[in-house]
């Protein structure tokens, strides 16, 4: 039997902890009902006997950490409020998590969860997802982790960490399949109705540029983009309105906004031309041509590797009405 142990964080989303211990304790009802043996035990661990959520609205029985000897799984879940300030209240986890790693653990982030993970330095030179909306400011405080922005599930040798939302159930699914199986990951899968296929957070990403940094000069890069994204933009046309060298612009930009000038470009060629397929009726060829494109294959091949869709299947799922 695996011993999974959820954190109570201060701070922490309810839909974290509740969402993972269910889908643990119906892999445990599917043993039951085959005759077998459970293969999960889940408990909820804070820094004392009751822990409280949602400003004292939740109030949760935990095991304090000092007593747990030895986990299995630690899910460290998503918090909410300043970033900065949930990791400040939570230090206190820090030192029992890493000892727990060293002692063979495994460790889960959930969402947001990745930032009090990334604090325990565990995730130095590795992969990392947690929500889009949350992408700047984790690369702005953790530059030695390689955040990959795209991703729900990072598997880093005995650590996980999963995309924002409800897509960190996808990341238990996951953990369900490899410590049990397909079969039963699918039977929880469709238990819960969770898309057990889906491995990307793109599609639901909203490109917000990097503005919090000091580079006057990358600023205004940034707004005649943003202002001209219509036309061509070209880096030579970018080095000649801000008189700068090719070589010194294209790393000032790359540093200030984690983007090289092309790919910002494209980022918000394609973010323009999301909107448009989600509220206006004009065919795709027309919202190319608005947002600077020409060339229908290099749109659809930009489009996709930004979003993970082409044109039309994003249009379809973001447009689609159900009748009732």
């Amino acid at each position: 039997m695996k011993n999974i142990t959820i954190l109570i964080t201060k701070g922490a989303i309810l839909g974290n902890i509740e969402g993972p211990r269910q889908v643990f304790e119906e892999v445990n009802n599917i043993m039951g009902r085959m005759g077998k043996p459970f293969l999960f035990k889940v408990q909820l661990a804070g820094l004392s006997s009751e822990s409280h959520l949602n400003d004292g609205l939740y109030a949760i029985s935990t095991i304090p950490i000092n007593k747990i000897k030895k986990s299995d799984l630690i899910i460290i879940p998503a918090m909410y409020g300043d970033l900065k300030t949930a990791v400040q209240q939570n230090q206190e986890f820090i030192p029992w998590i890493i000892e727990q790693f060293k002692e063979g653990t495994e460790i889960a982030s959930l969402c947001l969860g990745a930032f009090l993970l990334a604090s325990t330095g565990l995730l130095n030179g590795r992969k990392c997802a947690t929500h889009w909306i949350a992408a700047n400011d984790f690369r702005r405080m953790f530059p030695d982790i390689n955040l990959v922005e795209d991703k729900i599930i990072t598997d880093e040798g005995g650590i996980y960490s999963s995309g924002g939302a409800y897509s960190s159930l996808n990341l238990i699914l996951y953990l369900v399949e490899k410590f049990v199986g397909r079969e039963t990951a699918v039977l929880c899968s469709k238990a819960f109705q969770i898309d057990i296929q889906r491995d990307s957070q793109s599609p639901f990403t909203i490109f917000i540029g990097q503005r919090e940094h000091e580079d006057e000069d990358i600023k205004k890069a940034q707004e005649f983009i943003e202002n001209n994204f219509q036309h061509k933009i070209t880096v030579d046309r970018l080095t000649e309105v801000l008189a700068l060298s090719r070589r010194n612009l294209e790393r000032r930009f790359k540093k200030a906004t984690s983007n090289t000038i092309v790919e910002y470009i494209q980022r918000v060629k394609i973010e323009a031309a999301k909107k448009s397929l989600e509220v206006s009726r004009k065919s795709i060829n027309e919202v190319m041509f608005d947002v600077g494109y020409s060339d229908t294959k290099a749109f659809r091949n930009v489009f996709k590797k930004i979003t993970g869709l082409s044109p039309v299947q994003y249009r379809n799922k973001y447009t689609h009405i159900v009748s009732v």
